[in-house]
């Protein structure tokens, strides 16, 4: 089948999966509603929601559809609040929270089983004898969202009855009624619902249930995650049309939400169409890495069908069938950084190497003066140019890429605009970004503009401006350039330029040591001096390939961060005994985004840290324990996939969004980096060395005062 183990194949819907909760779970409003599914469509649309059936986020709905993929997402349908009769009674099977705070069904008290089918999330309900399973996903491609009822038991039949609430506004906005008309028609199998002249059209159908159109507004539903976020917590869904459908057991009714007005005729082959399209994606993994051990944890391989969630396509022409990432769901687009950290470990490490070649061309044709975008807006504006580093991470990108696949045709392709952006960062480009001819070290930044991955902004207050010569940019150009060498060579261009410039930031990097501390100064030549602050950045000076620190400066880095940064599940962005340090993620915009770089915990700092692990104490059984906490959140916040944040204080609470591209990939990348490793020491037949007990740390004692601030 995918694998030759006898001991455990993932089979979408047909094995364990590492997310199934029975009552425990599903029982509890305040569990089941703070654990989110996702499903989506590749091309930037999505679906989401809670094991609870509650609305708490405006991201939260049936159909976001990307109307100019892959952004411009729109909510058109919110949720189908679902009604059984069954021997006699009549069951909500449906919950909502209105504003006040009260809860008005308590659908979630029916439901038994809550999992994920591959990424369809399923739920069971059980009445008296009576099963009934709802399932979600949606269609490769298309703005169409699936909903299929099963019963799978009962010694009679049961009535289902389905309210559908629509809606018709930007991803980012909530909507009150004020009055406003929708115009519902009937069609066959269903309804066409249009919100104004010149929206987009949309249709709910059903394949056997009976439809009546309706126009019933209803007001007020509380959103408890936005107003833990500060935001407006309340909106309106309009109820647009009553599906009713008798079941016999083992029969189905399934009500589709879509764009298209032919989708009425798709609902046989859907299902078994995203079955095979997840049963490709493990199969592209197994078919890449023949000499992974026979068993392939479930956590893993759920991690493997969540990276294909923020793969998209995105077309820069009318020519071209581009590809690109969404950074995070539910509520970043496609950002330039983003795409390029996470290109390996969602494609690469996942055996989908083709995609990545579609996604390096497609980001070659929009760099401008030798920049990459740093995002796309959501309306289609022109990108925005704005980073220091997503041009650097896409050097890195294109490196992995070749080394793996060895494709000498899109090295000659790619080449010239790898030299371009080169040249252009020796002469200089936007914002002051330019090698210093001193010492060959980039600077960047301006007052007001934040170019760095630590980009927290709040009107004209930018939190981490990092103006000078940020450590992980200087890391990532020196492998720009070392990579540019390596291509040049292989391609017999001439490199001299790119050799003697490479050694000059060898060289020169030894500025960023700090031998008062011991570890690496975040960021020297700033206009207040080096900032001593001990952040993460310095991990990419060890965990990139061409590292310009010694061997000792490698190991005190890995043990430092170690020490202070390391959770379990991400590394802080700035140590505790820091008096900027925020050990708690929330409150206002404001007061999250003074949070978001100092202190919070990003999860896709491990693999940074994992791979920098590795190359000072070569040992996979300890790289690997530093994975573990993961295989549980997989059942938490985002199931089945891995959260952008948590607080930097225990224990850990995962925040932002709950699937985020760059830390499923640097999970995934980091746990094959592991397990090629542990390959290679078992076939040369020797152990790893152990961890020393004792610190390797080079640091002088700090002041009293310093290191008990903020404990």
């Amino acid at each position: 089948m995918m694998h030759n183990s006898t001991n455990q194949t993932f089979e979408p819907g047909l094995t364990p999966t590492p997310v199934d909760f029975g009552r425990e779970i599903c029982g509890d409003l305040y569990t089941a509603e703070h654990r989110e599914w996702l499903v989506t469509n590749g091309i930037g649309g999505f679906a989401s929601g809670t094991v609870a059936g509650l609305l708490t986020r405006r991201y939260h709905g049936l159909l976001f559809a990307a109307l100019m993929p892959p952004l411009g997402r729109t909510l058109l349908a919110t949720k189908f609040d679902e009604t059984i009769e069954y021997d006699g009674e009549v069951i909500s099977l449906c919950a909502n929270r209105w504003a006040g705070g009260a809860i008005d069904p308590h659908g979630y008290r029916f439901l038994e089983r809550f999992r994920l089918e591959g990424t369809t999330p399923v739920w069971t309900f059980a009445f008296a004898d009576a099963l009934l399973e709802k399932r979600i996903w949606m269609q490769q491609g298309a703005n169409t969202t699936f909903v299929r009822y099963d019963l799978i038991r009962g010694r009679a039949s049961m009535k289902l009855t389905v309210k559908a609430l629509v809606n018709y506004r930007d991803y980012h906005s909530t909507t009150h009624a004020n009055g406003w008309q929708f115009t519902i028609e009937p069609v066959n199998r269903g309804v066409r619902i249009s919100a104004f002249e010149g929206a987009t059209s949309y249709y709910l159908f059903s394949d056997s249930a009976i439809v009546e159109p309706t126009h019933v507004w209803h007001h007020s539903m509380d959103l408890s995650a936005e107003r833990a976020r500060g935001l407006e917590d309340h909106e309106d869904h309009l109820q647009a049309g009553i599906f009713s459908a008798e079941l016999q057991l083992g029969e189905s009714v399934t009500l589709i939400a879509s764009t298209d007005s032919n989708a009425g005729e798709s609902k046989r082959s859907s299902r078994e169409e995203q079955r095979q399209h997840e049963r490709t994606v493990l199969d592209s993994f197994y078919s890449a890495h023949p000499d992974l051990p026979e068993t392939v944890p479930a956590w893993t391989q759920q991690l493997i069908l969540a990276a294909d969630q923020f793969i998209v396509e995105r077309s820069i022409s009318a020519q071209s069938e581009g590809r690109s990432v969404i950074a995070g769901y539910p509520w970043f687009g496609d950002w330039g950084r983003d795409t390029m950290i996470s290109l390996p470990g969602l494609t690469l490490t996942t055996g989908r190497p083709e995609i990545a070649r579609t996604t390096l061309q497609t980001f070659a044709l929009v760099t401008d003066r030798g920049m990459l975008p740093n995002r796309f807006p959501d309306a289609g504006e022109t990108p925005e140019y704005n980073t220091a580093d997503a041009t650097l991470w896409f050097f890195e990108a294109v490196r992995q890429y070749y080394a793996v696949t060895q494709d000498r045709q899109l090295l000659r392709e790619i080449f010239p605009v790898l030299e371009d952006i080169i040249a252009w960062h020796i002469r200089g480009t936007r914002f002051h970004i330019q090698m210093d001819p001193q010492d060959g070290l980039l600077y960047a930044g301006e007052p007001g503009v934040q170019l760095t991955w630590m980009d927290a902004k709040v009107g004209d207050w930018v939190v981490t401006p990092r103006i000078g010569k940020p450590i992980e940019v200087n890391a990532l150009w020196l492998n720009a350039l070392t990579t540019l060498i390596q291509f040049a060579a292989i391609l017999n261009k001439p490199a001299h330029l790119y050799v003697a410039t490479a050694e000059r930031v060898r060289v020169n990097f030894q500025r960023f040591w700090n031998d008062a501390t011991g570890w690496c100064f975040d960021v020297i030549d700033g206009e207040a001096g080096p900032d001593a602050s001990l952040r993460p950045n310095q991990l990419f000076a060890v965990s990139l390939p061409d590292s310009p620190l010694r061997p000792e400066q490698q190991r005190a880095v890995v043990d430092i961060c170690a020490r202070h940064l390391l959770t379990s599940f991400g590394l802080r962005s700035l140590a505790q005994n820091d008096p900027q340090y925020v050990g708690r993620y929330s409150g206002d915009p404001r007061e999250r985004d003074a949070a978001y770089h100092q202190g919070t915990v990003w999860g896709w700092l491990i693999g940074p840290f994992i791979h920098a692990h590795l190359r000072v104490y070569k040992n996979p059984g300890i790289a690997a324990t530093f994975l573990a906490p993961f295989i549980h959140h997989v059942q938490t916040h985002g199931l089945g996939s891995a959260s952008e944040i948590f607080d930097g204080d225990p224990p850990f609470t995962p925040h932002g969004c709950p699937a985020q591209a760059w830390t499923v990939a640097e999970v995934l990348r980091a746990w094959h980096a592991i397990q090629s490793m542990a390959h290679d020491i078992q076939e040369k037949g020797s152990a790893p060395p152990a961890q020393p007990s004792k610190r390797t740390e080079t640091r002088k004692p700090r002041s009293r005062e310093r290191d008990g601030a903020k404990r």
